[in-house]
């Protein structure tokens, strides 16, 4: 992930203003020389055509956001149980926006009455980008107090207010009318200086951490639309256009009175609903724009025009710029529809746009949130699943390797397989009879795509007996046992990959880690630079990512071992974009232990920090204080790994493999290997109850692996 600072805005229930408090953010803080960028990751619920906050960035600055990912798409990801792949599709397009900016405002996903699990979902993009979270309120028709109430609900979901990454709320539209019907805004706005001194006063959540980041007060022009808008909301016709492009309505009146007790309707920005034969109207609404009264225009209801002979003794009224407009509903009907009318900034209207940014901008804590987001003392980013899942995928992409899968008509092996190359994360060769192959396939509603590779092993497994017996001959390998071994397909696998033939190999599907492994140990053989062979799994916790070593393949490392597995997971933590932090994991901290167990952990991280003093390796630490910062300050104040470890290196594997265990079910955590490292060749090893995301994921972590051979 890139250290670019994140402030993503969620909001704390529909119709809070959430793009136009995004969007004065964002042109409060470029004002201030921040540079910034901005997303929209997810459209907003049931909206159709280009999505308006993505418009506005691109239309009111220089920036060039990608455009949001359609809700309904967003929304079929989830019913198919495919979070993680949705979450790494935003990580990729925050990635776009990220590179030379300070800060990027996201805007997050706007709360609808039918779309379920937004809460969730914004909950979700925000710990996928290690955002800071800004939360968007109004107080609407509520009481101040019940708006707190939802404030403190809606943190709950981000950890709570006092969270580390909570940083408190901006309420918008302060001082509104307790009821805003449609384009109707004559009842009397409350005091926003009153209600923002209220909430301080009141809301307990701002005692804390919590901050008011942001009062912005309700303004009638703000949320005025321009007369041709309401021509295209109610389809109305256009007798006279007059200055529809310009002028605002402020208020609609649906007038029925006498002219002598409608005359306080002829205000400015007033619509006035009145039937087309009214005469006595439109001959008032006339005379108050010739002296000066600037009307919205007139709307004219029961498909009635007006007499020609009227509307000539108001040429001169017209001709002021005073709009007429016709509709076919009577006025009933009409006025219900102005109940209703569409109040958001139309994409066209970058005059209102730009009113909101500004006001937006000048009632923010901006300077505040500048400084917070350049400065160090912000808490060390974190690689979420999301990012590092992207990671894997693109950094696999970058040089297509082949990577050969031994299971090949294993159905989730197949189904892995297929997606591998229609994502391009790698090129993927399955043995297995061709013909099972596809009726794997077929069974599973699959095609199988051109570039993927099927070779029936039982076709070319003897064209390696040579080279196996060569390779094995110092153990006594003759031609029949060659003949015998090279049945297991994982060996043919092995053997191609030994030969060059492929890039890298994934199995253990069906395989125990111990058939996988073996070949590799026999027949691939360990690098130069290492003592060992061992293994990482990468666990992905809620709000990060950790290495585990070795869970999966030393029983018992000697101190000198255990020193390299813990070189090893940190030179693989640092391949795929985790930065080391080592912890070597005891059941005692720093010297207040003693025994064989906790001196060999200690004479391994001296072992260690010697080899690789570039390195930050400390321990022993035990897994509380290595992982928690609160414990870490009690426990172990001076180390420099404590509380924020990234790599975890087990004593031993009965500790590594229950602790992984034990993590992964009771925490439901996505475990991505083991990964093998050590080898001269890439070959990892699959859990048997690996689901399809697994494997595609352990296929992308091989091709990467295959990518930093080759370069060595």
């Amino acid at each position: 992930m890139s250290r670019t600072h994140v402030y993503y805005l969620a909001p704390t229930g529909p119709g809070v203003g959430l793009t136009s408090v995004s969007l004065g953010l964002l042109h409060a803080l470029d004002r201030l020389g921040t540079r910034v960028g901005f997303l929209k990751p997810i459209a907003q619920p049931g909206a159709s055509g280009p999505d308006r906050s993505t418009h506005f960035a691109r239309s009111s600055s220089d920036l060039d956001p990608p455009e949001a990912l359609p809700y309904s798409s967003a929304e079929a990801l989830l019913r198919q149980g495919r979070e993680s792949q949705l979450l790494a599709e935003v990580v990729g397009r925050f990635q776009q926006v990220a590179t030379g900016a300070d800060v990027v405002i996201v805007e997050g996903v706007a709360d609808a009455a039918d779309a379920l699990g937004v809460e969730h979902l914004n909950a979700a993009i925000a710990q996928a980008l290690d955002a800071e979270v800004i939360l968007v309120g109004a107080i609407g028709q509520g009481t101040v107090k019940e708006f707190c109430q939802r404030l403190e609900l809606s943190s709950a979901l981000y950890g709570g207010p006092e969270a580390e990454r909570v940083l408190g709320c901006i309420v918008n539209m302060l001082g509104a009318p307790r009821e805003v019907f449609g384009a109707n805004r004559s009842l009397p706005a409350r005091s926003a200086e009153d209600e923002a001194e209220e909430l301080q006063r009141s809301c307990r959540l701002f005692t804390g951490s919590f901050r008011l980041l942001g009062s912005v007060p309700w303004q009638r022009e703000l949320i005025s639309p321009r007369v041709a808008d309401v021509v295209r909301q109610f389809g109305a016709s256009v007798l006279y256009e007059g200055e529809s492009s310009s002028r605002r309505v402020v208020d609609v009146s649906l007038v029925a009175r006498s002219v002598a007790n409608m005359t306080d309707r002829l205000r400015p920005g007033a619509l006035l609903v009145t039937p087309g034969d009214r005469d006595d109207i439109i001959l008032a609404a006339c005379m108050a724009a010739l002296n000066g009264t600037p009307l919205a225009g007139l709307l004219l209801t029961g498909g009635i025009e007006p007499d020609p002979r009227i509307m000539a003794l108001c040429q001169s009224a017209l001709d002021t710029g005073l709009p007429v407009l016709k509709v076919e509903t009577d006025s009933f009907v009409t006025a219900a529809m102005a109940a209703s009318l569409n109040l958001e900034v139309p994409l066209d209207d970058l005059e209102r746009l730009d009113a909101v940014k500004a006001t937006v901008a000048h009632h923010l804590e901006v300077d505040w949130l500048k400084d917070r987001a350049l400065s160090d003392a912000v808490s060390v980013p974190r690689l979420s699943p999301a990012a590092f899942m992207y990671r894997l995928v693109s950094r696999a992409r970058e040089q297509r390797k082949r990577i050969v899968l031994p299971e090949g008509t294993e159905p989730r092996t197949v189904k892995a397989a297929v997606e591998c190359v229609e994502r391009g994360i790698a090129g993927c060769l399955l043995l297995g009879s061709p013909a099972e192959v596809r009726r794997v396939a077929e069974a599973q509603g699959l095609q199988l795509p051109e570039g993927l590779e099927v070779t029936d092993p039982d076709e070319v497994r003897f064209d390696y007996v040579a080279a196996l017996v060569e390779r094995r001959l110092h153990r006594g390998m003759t031609e029949p046992i060659a003949r015998e071994q090279l049945q297991d397909d994982v060996v043919l696998g092995t053997m191609m990959l030994a030969q060059g033939e492929v890039d890298g190999l994934v199995a253990g599907a069906l395989n125990t880690t111990a058939n996988t492994l073996r070949p590799a140990l026999q027949l691939i053989g360990t690098a130069d630079s290492a003592r060992l062979v061992s293994s990482v799994f990468f666990m992905c916790l809620p709000e990060q990512v950790l290495v585990y070593g070795d869970c999966a393949v030393n029983p018992d490392p000697d101190a000198f071992e255990l020193a390299d597995i813990a070189i090893q997971s940190a030179d693989s933590a640092a391949l795929f974009g985790i930065e080391p932090r080592v912890a070597m994991i005891s059941y005692s901290t720093g010297v207040s232990g003693s025994g064989v167990d906790v001196e060999k952990v200690r004479d391994a991280t001296r072992i260690a920090q010697q080899r690789r003093p570039d390195l930050l390796i400390d321990g022993p630490l035990q897994y509380d204080a290595a992982s928690v910062a609160s414990v870490a300050r009690s426990k172990a104040p001076d180390s420099s790994v404590a509380g924020r470890a990234t790599v975890l290196v087990f004593p031993d594997l009965n500790t590594g493999n229950t602790t992984y265990k034990a993590v992964q079910r009771s925490a439901n955590v996505i475990s991505i290997g083991p990964m093998l490292q050590g080898l001269k060749r890439p070959v990892n090893d699959l859990s048997r109850g690996a689901l399809v995301d697994d494997i595609i994921y352990t296929i992308a972590l091989t091709a990467i692996q295959a990518q930093q051979v080759a370069a060595a």
